[in-house]
């Protein structure tokens, strides 16, 4: 059962912070909510699926993908039209818009059923949620995170 909630992003940092980051926090289950599993650039490398399940692996963390709760390209859109008119990047965005929350939170959370996710987790106890902007803020994570605190009853950490 699920006792912790955590999420993490890679933007900002290393591989070193980012894997003791989810040491830390004693994470037992890495669940990977991005669309796509790849990023550009070699900073970020570490982060690209199949090297992340090889580092998780020999950490002891388990890996699961759940697309399902990935904005979709439509909803993805929306977000990079508020950054373009914001003047930000992926990257340096600190905060969601409006409209990519209440698309995300309808489109994408309003038919999202977490007792099935708490069924898949199984003995789960120490989950994080994973996306790669810096900032839960800035990330649909955060958007997860309240939907299961709300819904598990339990208490939720920004890596």
């Amino acid at each position: 059962m699920v006792e912790k909630i955590f999420t993490i992003g890679a933007y900002g940092k290393s591989k070193h912070e980012f894997f003791q980051d989810l040491q830390n926090a004693q994470v037992d289950t890495f669940c990977d909510i991005r669309l796509r599993r790849g990023v550009r650039g070699s900073q970020y490398a570490f982060v690209n699926s199949r090297r992340l399940q090889e580092s998780l692996a020999s950490r002891s963390i388990n890996y699961r993908y759940f697309p399902e709760l990935a904005p979709t390209q439509e909803i993805r859109e929306l977000q990079h039209k508020a950054d373009e008119e914001g003047g930000t990047s992926k990257r340096e965005r600190q905060q969601l818009g409006t409209i990519f929350k209440e698309h995300y939170i309808a489109k994408i959370l309003g038919h999202f059923e977490s007792q099935r996710l708490k069924e898949q987790l199984g003995s789960a106890r120490r989950i994080v949620l994973f996306c790669v902007e810096g900032p839960a803020t800035a990330c649909h994570r955060s958007l997860v995170a309240e939907h299961l605190r709300r819904d598990w009853e339990v208490p939720v950490e920004h890596l």
